[in-house]
């Protein structure tokens, strides 16, 4: 398959901490880094919060017999896709081998402006129009608490058994009933190699004077505040809470204030570094192999010493769904790994599957070793996840920090 990639805007996350994915595939993680992934992976997840939904809703009824169609709603560029045929070829790989229609949306750019859009529909047990949707682990934790997500049958879902067995049981589903992972990442450090050689170690090296109005931070407060409690030495899986992040919150406010910081952005802070007005930023890992690989390789992405972040995105069949059964074949499709390893090779993030590293060395033997899509102990030792915030804190903190950015 082709390694075309579009470097558009890839997607929009809010994303924090709690399962993660990849690993395993070919042993670099079935020796002490797999150890160190199972240990992060131990303390991800959530407890409830809460007493959990205020009534039981119904599942839609399921017509995957009678109806040859899964819909399926993703976040932009998460899928692989050939610029030239204009389609996505495992998709329609999945299209000829289960005889099942899909359509397919890029239809989630941040798991808030999406929980907005149904929210209301799913309260209710109505059909949203998707049979799957992705959506990253504490919104994954949020959907299961509420009752907004269906029960999965595993028994549509023989290649389950291909799923990194440290992410069989995160604290916010035990025994992945209602969710399984799509795709993982870290947050970290990015900077431009050439225009910035004396490079990066930890989030305080962005306020360094040489990259005054050249610094970019991501405009969710769930991809940026965790990384800078990480960096004041604070346990983010420990008790912290208003006094810490009000710590963090002051100096984001005033490297906005001074001008340190260009812009705090979402998906289009990739353009800003492409065009030279961003130097240095807060990034996601896959955005950075891909415009490494489409832009030449001119930047540098570091998990920060005093560590960064690792978080996973997740299937999920919505309460009123009504192709459940295609959405499971759907998802048994994907944790093949030589699927699984089709779509790493384009997006570029952690991959679920074991065994997808060895498959990879068919397709592009340059990402086997990259350490962005296959982790290493290294990676993994400095991969943090941040505790459950109550829906209280939560709302909360998103308040103070959009506040401060000018949302």
């Amino acid at each position: 398959m082709s390694r075309q990639r579009a470097i558009s805007e890839q997607r929009g996350r809010l994303s924090q901490a709690i399962g993660q994915a990849q690993a395993s595939r070919q042993g670099v993680l079935a020796g002490a880094a797999g150890l160190a992934l199972a240990g992060l992976l131990s303390a991800c997840g959530t407890k409830g919060v809460g007493s959990g939904p205020v009534q039981a809703l119904t599942p839609g009824i399921d017509i995957s017999d009678t109806e040859k169609l899964v819909r399926w709603a993703n976040w932009t560029l998460y899928l692989d896709y050939d610029d030239e045929a204009k389609h996505y070829p495992t998709l329609e790989e999945f299209k000829k081998s289960s005889g099942l229609d899909v359509r397919y949306v890029e239809d989630i750019d941040s798991n808030d402006s999406y929980y907005g859009k149904v929210q209301s529909q799913l309260a209710s047990g109505q059909d949203i129009g998707q049979d799957l949707m992705v959506l990253t682990d504490w919104m994954t934790e949020r959907m299961i608490r509420l009752g907004y997500v269906q029960d999965l049958d595993h028994a549509n879902i023989p290649n389950l058994k291909n799923l990194l067995p440290s992410l069989n049981d995160v604290r916010f589903d035990p025994g992945r009933t209602k969710s399984l992972t799509w795709q993982s990442g870290y947050k970290g450090l990015v900077w431009n190699k050439e225009a910035f050689p004396k490079g990066l170690r930890n989030v305080a090296d962005l306020w360094a004077p040489e990259l005054k109005g050249r610094v970019t931070l991501l405009d969710e407060m769930r991809d940026t505040i965790p990384l800078l409690l990480l960096d004041q030495g604070i346990d983010i899986t420990g008790q912290w809470g208003q006094d810490e992040f009000s710590g963090a919150i002051e100096i984001v406010e005033k490297n906005i204030q001074n001008g340190q910081i260009r812009q705090v952005k979402g998906n289009s802070y990739k353009q800003d570094l492409i065009s030279g007005d961003a130097l240095a930023g807060i990034a996601y890992s896959g955005d950075i192999t891909q415009l490494n690989f489409e832009e030449g390789n001119k930047w540098e992405f570091i998990m920060p010493e005093r560590g960064g972040l690792i978080w996973s995105d997740n299937f999920m069949v919505p309460i009123g769904a009504t192709h459940k059964k295609n959405a499971e074949k759907l998802m048994d499709f994907y944790y093949q790994p030589d699927v699984a390893a089709e779509v790493a090779a384009y997006v570029n993030y952690l991959c679920p599957v074991v065994g997808a590293q060895e498959e990879m060395e068919k397709i592009d033997p340059d990402l086997v070793n990259d350490p962005l899509i296959f982790p290493t102990e290294e990676f993994l030792n400095k991969a943090s996840t941040e505790r459950e915030l109550s829906v209280d804190e939560e709302n909360d903190f998103k308040n103070q920090f959009q506040e401060v950015i000018g949302v």
